[in-house]
């Protein structure tokens, strides 16, 4: 009696013969998850190393449901083909490395019942021709239109577990085709790969956000769903690891597949450049300091963590000669202390920043002397040790601070009468929690030399930042939607603190000078910034100068060109403003780019 019983149990939870779109269903989740399933056809269309990938021999025309699937075990294929139709018996599992990222349903426990035929075609799906065209915009249902809107990682996929549209949402587009064998036309390389070779693409189908290099660049509401990622091939070959943006590719042939938290295309075989980005590298700025006050040149650059050690130092400083043309000031971000990564009670970056002006000397620049507060000890986040902060590089025969009066560390900077400032150079609101493991801004009062204007009239103000880390952020392919945008809640309060500081010096004096520069680790079009604009009153440089969207970008984060650097001026700076990215970094190839952030150079008309 107990044995009859467990096995009308058992039997209660095999599912028989069903096609592979009916395991898949038409939702993110199987609904015969954790079943076993009994007789299941399908023509192997690849072979990796840990399974096979099989299409069912019956599609169902549906195209939220995937006609294909991968089989789980690493001794299962090995006496298969490509081509061999086969029936089995497994059990459905959803499964994830990781629990930030989405489920990918397979078979596993595979038991091979027979082999049918082999030598059966097999055609890989043409994207977007055989299937729907990949959506460009919107990644998911679940994120109200926008991915970056607050609040974040209000639901999971896992557990609202959406009705697939790939013809609107991204994700469900390559959700729909996970296990099936593809072929990408006319691929193109729209970010440099990773250490591991893993290379994101588009092919001939439609997409936003085009740049004139070649890649597609994140815009508000829109972070391109349409690219797809080369992961690791097949055949065991290596994808090469020096691609540019703009490369075009051999068309590629894989299966979709899920992980490390995103879609992702295994190639049957490495990919291959069939031509190559010319030219390989942009020319320098155009914007060149008339050495007057109607001409000074503002530079913005993150050294990514500099230090007097730093093998990158000597080309950081050609950088700064021969693409940035040795601004008259220039904001730098990740200026690490005097013996960057030893973790000891060493604060100071004079010798940091003494080296680095030697540096830009020998290479031909000017003589540039430099300002700085120094951190508290491992305050202000970054590399253990490192002590990183924001520092300025100026030329002392044109530019001078204003009534030189520097703060400490701790030195809360205020607006005093004129306006003018308490410290100068000195830091806002150091001691506010906001500004926890993250570096303070630093604001300065500056005059040029020899303008003939007395008292603050000629003077300007700069304000340096560099907010907190987006560390802790989720993949946009991951299961919290909208994706965790990581420490935005603390750039919204750092945003908040640095533009009332701003807008109590425009308080006073409307027609003052301020010029905000660094690394914000923001999008402008996410809510942190745009209170940074809507509190402080200032422009942002990109729309000032007329900068097309797809042209504002600094950094580069995997499907995406993006913007964390930024420059944002005041009323009285508007006229003649220009401003220039120089992209010698993003379009350089990974092992030879100096730093993870492009170069800005602004000109200004700072007396007028």
């Amino acid at each position: 009696m107990a044995s009859s019983l467990l096995r009308i149990l058992f039997l209660g939870a095999v599912a028989s013969a069903l096609t592979i779109s009916e395991i898949n269903g038409p939702k993110y989740l199987s609904p015969y998850n954790g079943q076993n399933v009994t007789n299941v056809s399908g023509i192997v269309t690849a072979k990796g190393p840990s399974g096979v990938f099989i299409r069912s021999v019956k599609p169902d025309k549906d195209d939220r449901t995937s006609d294909s699937i991968y089989v789980f075990n690493r001794n299962f294929g090995a006496n298969l083909t490509v081509g061999d139709e086969i029936v089995l018996n497994g059990k459905v599992e959803e499964f994830r490395s990781n629990k930030d990222y989405v489920y990918l349903t397979e078979i596993a426990s595979p038991e091979l019942v027979e082999i049918v035929s082999s030598g059966n075609k097999v055609k890989a799906l043409v994207i977007g021709k055989d299937t729907v065209k990949p959506p460009t915009e919107q990644y998911s249902s679940l994120d109200g239109g926008d991915v970056f809107a607050l609040p974040n990682n209000e639901t999971l996929v896992s557990v609202a577990n959406p009705t697939l549209n790939p013809k609107k949402f991204g994700m469900d587009f390559w959700e729909s085709l996970t296990g099936e064998l593809v072929t990408v036309r006319k691929p193109r390389v729209i970010t440099k790969p990773n250490n591991f070779g893993d290379t994101w693409v588009v092919g001939d189908w439609k997409v936003t956000g085009e740049n004139k290099r070649g890649g597609l660049t994140m815009t508000d509401k829109d972070a391109n769903p349409e690219t797809i990622v080369i992961g690791s091939p097949l055949d065991g070959s290596n994808n090469p690891k020096d691609t540019r943006i703009g490369d075009e590719l051999s068309e590629i042939t894989g299966v979709v597949t899920y992980a490390f938290g995103f879609y992702r295309i295994l190639p049957t075989t490495a990919i291959t450049v069939k031509k190559a980005i010319e030219p390989k590298l942009p020319g320098a700025t155009s914007l060149v300091s008339s050495e007057k006050c109607d001409g000074i040149t503002f530079g913005a650059y993150n050294v990514e963590n500099l230090w007097v050690g730093s093998k990158h130092l000597p080309d950081i400083a050609a950088h700064i000669v021969t693409y940035m043309k040795s601004p008259d000031l220039i904001f730098v971000q990740e200026v690490q202390d005097n013996n960057g990564p030893t973790n000891d009670a060493v604060v100071s970056a004079n010798e940091t920043l003494a080296t680095l002006a030697a540096a830009i000397a020998t290479a031909g620049g000017p003589e540039y002397t430099f300002s700085e507060v120094a951190p508290s000890d491992d305050k202000d986040g970054g590399a253990p040790g490192g002590n990183i902060r924001v520092a300025y590089l100026y030329k002392p025969s044109l530019i001078r601070l204003y009534k030189s009066n520097p703060g400490m560390a701790m030195d809360a900077n205020e607006v005093l009468p004129g306006p003018t400032l308490k410290y100068n150079p000195g830091r806002i609101d150091p001691a506010n929690e906001a500004w926890t493991s993250s570096r303070k801004p630093l604001v300065a009062q500056w005059e040029i030399i020899g303008n003939g204007k007395g008292g603050n009239k000629g003077t300007f103000f700069t304000v340096n930042v560099h907010f907190g880390s987006k560390g802790g952020s989720s993949s946009l392919h991951g299961d919290a939607r909208p994706p965790v945008n990581g420490g935005v809640e603390d750039r919204l309060v750092q945003a908040q603190l640095t533009a009332n500081f701003i807008k109590a010096i425009l308080d006073q004096d409307r027609n003052a000078k301020v010029i905000t520069a660094g690394d914000f680790n923001e999008f402008s079009f996410v809510e942190p910034l745009e209170q940074y604009v809507k509190i402080s009153g200032l422009k942002d440089l990109d729309q000032v100068a007329k900068i097309k969207d797809e042209e504002r970008y600094t950094y580069q984060f995997d499907m995406n060109t993006q913007q964390l650097d930024h420059m944002y001026i005041s009323k009285s700076l508007e006229k003649k403003a220009k401003y220039e990215h120089i992209h010698i970094n993003t379009w350089e190839i990974g092992a030879a780019q100096i730093s993870d952030h492009d170069p800005s150079v602004a000109k200004l008309d700072v007396c007028a």
